[in-house]
């Protein structure tokens, strides 16, 4: 739980940083659940085993998902040179999360709302790190200019390059949220249990 605490306020600094300079955006977020039926939190969770989105070969209780696509951003050629101007990003973030069908009784239903809060906030963390992806590759492709390339070759080949790694690094930050999140006495793995047991 401390940490992700840490983690969420890690992220919460660092999100303020860029926000200042391209507050003219905001990402769209949405949330598309998936039917659970149930009426014990083990039953609940079986369900979420069974249909939860499917991420290879294993089915995940919740997943965030983003589209993300730029207007006005453009490859201009400057004499001899090539800048990449700034454009701007739709970033769209989509959170599947797990909904119970039907009533609940009362225990059981509280048990699902302190788990589910739990979840929809892990997914929040990841959703916060896809922002600062795209406020990252602003800061670092937004006026790119490569000298000698009228033809924006090497420019192109750079932001590949710069965006590749700017992935990369999210995509472990990612897996390295969900391992301590996910391990021993981390936070999903507390909500897992707590479900289970419950009522």
């Amino acid at each position: 739980m401390r940490a992700c605490v840490r983690l969420c306020f890690l992220l919460a600094v660092l999100l303020a940083l860029p926000l200042a300079a391209h507050a003219q955006w905001k990402p769209v977020e949405k949330i598309e659940p998936y039917a659970i039926s149930g009426q014990s939190g083990a039953e609940l969770y079986r369900s979420i085993g069974e249909n939860g989105p499917k991420l290879g070969i294993a089915r995940a209780i919740a997943y965030t998902n983003f589209k993300l696509t730029w207007g006005g951003r453009d490859y201009k050629p400057s004499g001899e040179d090539c800048i990449l101007t700034a454009g701007r990003p739709k970033l769209i973030i989509t959170y599947t999360l797990p909904k119970p069908y039907g009533s609940l009784p009362p225990a059981v239903r509280k048990n699902w709302d302190v788990f589910i809060a739990g979840v929809s906030a892990h997914e929040k963390v990841h959703g916060a790190s896809m922002v600062q992806m795209v406020h990252d590759i602003e800061a670092a492709t937004d006026g790119l200019k490569i000298a000698d390339d009228p033809k924006c070759s090497k420019t192109r080949a750079e932001v590949v390059r710069r965006l590749d790694a700017i992935s990369k690094a999210r995509v472990q930050a990612s897996r390295d949220f969900d391992r301590v999140e996910f391990g021993n006495g981390g936070n999903l793995q507390k909500l897992v249990f707590s479900l289970v047991t419950g009522p």
